[in-house]
C-alpha cells in the first residue's frame, strides 16, 4: 500500500443524466483521466427509491446528516478499539478491518454493499432500522469492551507488582521457603535490599549492625540493575536496632512476611486473569471484525442514502443522476477539484458566488459540509488514529 499515491479517502458524487446515465459516467471518467489519472473511479449504482413530498425529503436530509455522524463515530470507535486489542500488532489491525488502505472498499465492500441492500422501493424508510442496528452495535462495543478492559487493567495491576524495582516489586515468585528461618519463637529472617555498589560494606557489617545476628546467615536471593536482594536471620527483639542501623549504610530492610497461602493465591489469580483474557482474545476480535464490516456496510447505505436524497433535491424529479464514486490520488487533489468544477459548474449559476462567500444560504449547513455544484460527500476510511 503507497501511502503516496492512493488516498484511504473516497469522494461519493453525483451528476445529473445528460442524455443517459451512462454519457454522465462516461463524461466524468474521461475528464479525471484526461490529466494523468486524478482519480480511480467507479459507478456507485443507487436505485430508484420512492421519493415522498419535498418536505419529507428536507427532513430526511437533515435526519441522514446526524446519522451519518453517528455511524461514523460506531465504525471509527470499533476500528479504534480493534487497534486497542491487538495491542502489539498494530500493522495487523488493517487486515482485520475490511477497509483495508481502501482497496477493499471500493471493490469488496461496495460490491457488499450493493448485494447485501437489494434496496427495496421504500428504502427511505430504512432510516430507523439503520440507526437501530448501528446503536445495538455502539452498546454491545461498550459492554464487551468494559469486561475485557476490566480483566486487562486487573492484569496489568498484578504484573505490574511483579515488575519494577526490588524495594516494591511482589516477591512472592522469588523467595523460597528455605529462605527463612520459620516458626522460631526467637529468630526471624529479614528479606534486605543492598545497592550493588555497598556490597562488600553489606559483606563486611552486617553481622556487627546490631547484637544476635546470626553469623553467616546471608545470601543473596536474587538481583536486578542495581540492587542485591538478601536474606539476614537475627533474633527478634535486636530487629527495629537492626532496621535503623542498616538504614545508615542504605540498606532498606523489606517490610515482608513469608505466607505461602497468600503467595500462591497470588500466582493462581494471575493465572487466572491470564487465561480468562485469552479465552476472551479470540471471539472478541471476531466480533469486532463482524460488526465493524455490518457497521461500515450501514455506513455506506446512509452515503448512498445522502447521495439519493440530495440528488432529488438538488436536480429535480424525475429522479436521474448518476451516483460515482472517486478514490483521489493524494498528489492531484486540487487539480480534481478543479477539473470536477469545472465539468459540472454549469449546474448552478450561483455556485462561482457561493464557494468564495462565507455567508449563510438557507438549507445549506456549510460548517458541515464544503459546497460544491455536484453532489458531494466524503468518506473517510482513515478510521484509526494511531497514537
Amino acid at each position: 500500500q503507497d501511502k503516496g499515491t492512493k488516498m484511504t479517502e473516497f469522494w461519493l458524487i453525483s451528476a445529473p443524466g445528460e442524455k443517459t446515465c451512462q454519457q454522465t459516467w462516461e463524461k466524468l471518467h474521461a475528464a479525471t483521466t484526461r490529466h494523468n489519472n486524478l482519480s480511480t473511479n467507479s459507478k456507485f449504482n443507487i436505485p430508484d427509491l420512492k421519493v415522498g413530498t419535498l418536505d419529507v425529503l428536507v427532513g430526511l436530509s437533515d435526519e441522514l446528516a446526524k446519522l451519518d455522524a453517528f455511524v461514523e463515530s460506531v465504525v471509527k470507535k470499533v476500528a479504534q478499539y480493534m487497534a486497542d486489542v491487538l495491542e502489539d500488532s498494530k500493522d495487523k489491525v488493517q487486515e482485520n478491518l475490511l477497509a483495508n488502505g481502501g482497496k477493499v472498499v471500493t471493490k469488496d465492500v461496495l460490491q457488499k454493499w450493493q448485494a447485501k441492500h437489494e434496496f427495496s422501493s421504500s428504502s427511505l424508510d430504512a432510516v430507523p432500522f439503520l440507526f437501530k442496528g448501528v446503536n445495538q452495535i455502539d452498546n454491545d462495543l461498550k459492554a464487551r469492551a468494559s469486561a475485557y478492559n476490566n480483566l486487562k487493567g486487573n492484569l496489568q495491576n498484578l504484573e505490574r507488582k511483579n515488575a519494577g524495582s526490588l524495594l516494591t516489586r511482589s516477591l512472592a515468585d522469588i523467595v523460597k521457603k528455605e529462605d527463612f528461618v520459620l516458626d522460631s519463637e526467637y529468630l526471624v529472617t529479614l528479606l534486605v535490599i543492598v545497592p550493588k555498589g555497598n556490597y562488600n560494606d553489606w559483606v563486611k557489617q552486617y553481622e556487627t549492625l546490631a547484637e544476635m545476628v546470626v553469623p553467616r546467615s546471608s545470601n543473596v536471593l536474587f538481583e536486578d540493575q542495581d540492587s542485591y536482594l538478601c536474606n539476614v536471620t537475627l533474633f527478634r527483639k535486636a530487629v527495629d536496632d537492626f532496621k535503623h542501623k542498616a538504614r545508615e549504610y542504605k540498606f532498606m530492610v523489606r517490610d515482608f512476611q513469608y505466607n505461602e497461602e497468600e503467595m500462591k493465591a497470588d500466582k493462581e489469580e494471575m493465572n487466572r486473569l491470564s487465561t480468562d483474557k485469552k479465552k476472551q482474545f479470540g471471539p472478541l476480535v471476531r466480533w469486532l471484525k463482524v460488526n465493524f464490516s455490518e457497521a461500515f456496510i450501514a455506513w455506506i447505505h446512509v452515503k448512498a442514502l445522502r447521495v439519493f436524497v440530495e440528488s432529488v433535491l438538488r436536480y429535480g424529479l424525475p429522479v436521474n443522476f448518476q451516483a460515482m464514486l472517486l478514490q483521489p490520488n493524494k498528489k492531484t487533489m486540487k487539480k480534481l477539484r478543479e477539473v470536477l468544477y469545472d465539468l459540472y459548474k454549469h449546474l448552478d449559476s450561483s455556485a462561482a458566488a457561493i464557494i468564495d462567500a462565507p455567508m449563510d444560504i438557507p438549507g445549506l449547513n456549510l460548517s458541515q459540509q464544503e459546497y460544491y455544484p455536484y453532489v458531494y460527500y466524503k468518506i473517510d476510511c482513515n478510521l484509526l488514529e494511531f497514537k
